[in-house]
C-alpha cells in the first residue's frame, strides 16, 4: 500500500486494533494473507475454472446503492481485490467468513445449512443466467433480508459535515475527478478526509460535500491500489485494472455514480448507499434466504466471465457433496491460528 499511495498512520493503527479484536476483523484486513495460503491449503479446489472474481469476498461485502432509475439495489459493493481467480475462491472465502461469524455466535444458522444455501443460490443463478437484485422489484422475498434495517442513519450528514476541511491544495487529478461527478460545474463545496472500511483502512479517502437544490450531496475519491494477488505475483500493476471490468461485466443494475477516473475510484455517498453488517440484522431475519442471495450475487459477478459458465457448472457437478464446507473449515482454522499469533505481537 505504501508503494502505491499515501498511508494515514492513525488509520492504520485503528486497522490493527480492529484486526486484533476478532478473527473476522483479521480476515477482512488481511486478504494478502488469504492469497498466500489459498493455493496450498485448498490445492484440491484452487485449480477450478477461473473467473474475474471479487477476491476479498465475505459476509459483509454486500450493501445497497441507487441505480439510474433511483431503485434501491443490493449486492457486492467492494471490488478492491478483484482479480482473475478460480471461481471457488469467492465461494470458499464467503463460507469461511460465515464459519468465523457463526463460531462467534453472530448468526443462528448452522454452518452446514449456510454453506448449502450459498451453493444453492450460486448454482441456481448460474443456471438462470443471473438476475440483478433490485429490492423494489423483489420486495416480498427480499424483505426477509432485513430491508427494514436498511433505514438510513439519522446522523449521516451531520457526521460527515463535522469532519474538518482539507487545507492543503488537492492534486490536480484528484480535484478534477471529484468535480467531474458533481451535478453542475462550479458548485461550492468543501473537501474532507473520511475514515471507512477495514481492508483499505489506512488509504486516503477524500470527500467533496456540497449543498445542492435543497440538500447535501457527497462524492468520495479513493486512490486505486492493485489487488494483493497482483502484489503476490509481482505483476507491477498500477491502480486496480480489474475493478471497472468486474462492475461492468457483472449481471447488475449498476450505481451510475461509481466510476473510475484515472487512478481514482469515485463513489456517491448517501444515507441509502451503505454496506450492510450481517451481524446487525434483526434476529428474525431469514439468514438462509440472505446467504442464498449472497450466493446468487456471487454468481452474478462470475457470469461476467461468460465463456467459463458451462465449465463451472460441470466442475460443480463433479465435486463431492461437502466440498465447500470442508475447504472453508480449513481456511477458517488456519486464519484463526494466524490471528492468535498476530494478537500476541
Amino acid at each position: 500500500m505504501r508503494s502505491c499511495s499515501t498511508v494515514i498512520q492513525s488509520d492504520l493503527r485503528t486497522k490493527h486494533d480492529l484486526m486484533k479484536g476478532s478473527p473476522f476483523g483479521f480476515l477482512r484486513g488481511t486478504f494478502y494473507r488469504w492469497a498466500q495460503l489459498w493455493s496450498s491449503v485448498c490445492a484440491d479446489v484452487c485449480g477450478a475454472p477461473k473467473v474475474l472474481a471479487v477476491g476479498d469476498l465475505h459476509v459483509n461485502s454486500f450493501g445497497t446503492w441507487r441505480d439510474a432509475e433511483g431503485r434501491l439495489c443490493w449486492g457486492v459493493d467492494d471490488f478492491d481485490e478483484a482479480f482473475p481467480l478460480a471461481y471457488t475462491n469467492d465461494l470458499v472465502r464467503l463460507a469461511a467468513s460465515l464459519k468465523i461469524v457463526v463460531d462467534a455466535d453472530g448468526l443462528s444458522i448452522k454452518f452446514k445449512d449456510g454453506c448449502d444455501a450459498i451453493l444453492r443460490g450460486y448454482s441456481e443463478s448460474l443456471h438462470e443466467g443471473g438476475c440483478p437484485i433490485v429490492l423494489a422489484e423483489r420486495e416480498q422475498k427480499l424483505g426477509k433480508l432485513g430491508v427494514d434495517s436498511f433505514k438510513p442513519p439519522s446522523n449521516f450528514w451531520a457526521k460527515l459535515n463535522r469532519l474538518p476541511a482539507v487545507r492543503r491544495p488537492l492534486a490536480k487529478d484528484l480535484k478534477r475527478a471529484l468535480e467531474r461527478t458533481l451535478p453542475e460545474a462550479g458548485i461550492e463545496h468543501k473537501v474532507v478526509r473520511r475514515q471507512a472500511g477495514l481492508g483499505s483502512l489506512g488509504q486516503e479517502r477524500f470527500v467533496a460535500i456540497a449543498k445542492w437544490q435543497g440538500g447535501f450531496i457527497a462524492r468520495e475519491a479513493k486512490l486505486m491500489v492493485p489487488s494483493a494477488c497482483s502484489w503476490l505475483h509481482d505483476r507491477g500493476e498500477k491502480g486496480q485494472p480489474w475493478y471497472e471490468k468486474a462492475i461492468s461485466s457483472a449481471v447488475r443494475s449498476p450505481d451510475p455514480f461509481q466510476v473510475i477516473d484515472g487512478l481514482w475510484l469515485i463513489r456517491r455517498l448517501s444515507p441509502d448507499s451503505n454496506p450492510i453488517d450481517i451481524q446487525t440484522l434483526p434476529k428474525h431475519s431469514d439468514e438462509e434466504t440472505l446467504l442464498a442471495a449472497m450466493g446468487s450475487e456471487t454468481a452474478n459477478v462470475h457470469l461476467g466471465t461468460k465463456h467459463q459458465v458451462a465449465k463451472i457448472l460441470m466442475d460443480l457437478k463433479d465435486r463431492k457433496r461437502n466440498w465447500l464446507e470442508d475447504a472453508a473449515v480449513r481456511m477458517a482454522r488456519i486464519l484463526e491460528k494466524d490471528w492468535k499469533r498476530y494478537r500476541e505481537t
